[in-house]
């Protein structure tokens, strides 16, 4: 709920809000007024700029990775998306799809209380696929900003459904922290297999003495308590091996250090200049409300 606040308050400060303040000026047509308007334009402007820049330096800043090659860390990926398991439902229309948001809108007539509603918004995600040739990355929208070209609304008596989609015939473009899991990537050191080992024959202590107390006294001396540090060790180089062997998944998830998580259906290009656009004009619209607070006075 916490990152869908945060994204619906990002794209209040980058959309209408300085033309609403534009046109309650013209409205009050009143010195005051014009400087409180100007001055609210100015200061929901400067971080709507500073957003904007920090997506375009992101965008812009991060060498596109091929799945196969990728280090370890904050990457950009561009890939075919697929369903990951079950497909999910797009909440109104039954679509299958990739990720969905939702908004559920009634018109009310009353008098007092015009124009439309929202009665139920949300998103319907889960993990989904993408392949870019090279392999293939599990990707878990969770957290992310997502941006779509797909969005459809239609009415039904009162009501205006809206749905935004990403589809499996996207290309899809991803910027996070990309992980793989796998055998090329085990990080367990022999001796440290070996302690587990121990630890879980300790876990177990009858069957321990079964194995390893020949004489049968209870307790393991020294060189049983050795017979049983060589079986261990060949227990753990046994878990090595089938671990080395298990195949890598690779994963693009929320980076943990707050840097942008960003997932789109449009191209790296499309994207950069959607930026670009928003940055220079939040730029203007804070000079451009500062030189008309100071003409004003």
């Amino acid at each position: 709920m916490l990152v869908t606040l945060r994204r619906e308050y990002a794209q209040l400060i980058t959309s209408g809000g300085q033309l609403l303040l534009l046109l309650a000026g013209f409205h009050f047509h009143s010195r005051p007024a014009w400087v409180w308007c100007l001055g609210i334009m100015a200061l929901i402007s400067l971080p709507a700029w500073y957003s904007t820049l920090y997506r375009l330096r992101a965008i812009s800043g991060t060498p596109t990775s091929r799945i196969a090659s990728a280090a370890q860390g904050y990457v950009e990926l561009i890939g075919h998306g697929e369903v990951h398991g079950t497909p999910i439902l797009s909440r109104y229309s039954l679509l299958p799809c990739l990720w969905c948001r939702y908004k559920l809108e009634r018109r009310s007539n009353s008098s007092d209380d015009r124009g439309w509603h929202t009665e139920e918004s949300g998103e319907n995600s889960a993990p989904f696929l993408i392949d870019d040739g090279t392999g293939r990355c599990i990707v878990d929208p969770q957290g992310a900003e997502i941006l779509t070209r797909h969005k459809d609304s239609w009415m039904k008596g009162d009501c205006r459904y809206t749905e935004w989609r990403l589809i499996d015939i996207d290309t899809i473009y991803a910027l996070g922290e990309f992980k793989t899991v796998g055998g090329s990537n085990t990080t367990l050191t022999q001796d440290e297999l070996v302690k587990q080992v121990l630890s879980e024959w300790k876990m177990d202590n009858d069957n321990l003495l079964k194995r390893f107390d020949l004489d049968n006294n209870g307790v393991l001396d020294m060189q049983e308590w050795m017979l049983a540090r060589s079986a261990a060790k060949r227990e753990a180089e046994k878990r090595m091996i089938e671990a080395l062997a298990e195949p890598d998944t690779n994963f693009m998830l929320q980076p943990q250090d707050g840097r942008l998580f960003l997932i789109s259906n449009f191209d790296q290009e499309k994207l950069a200049l959607r930026y670009k656009l928003w940055s220079w004009a939040n730029f203007f619209i804070f000079f451009g409300a500062l030189g008309g607070i100071a003409w004003i006075l």
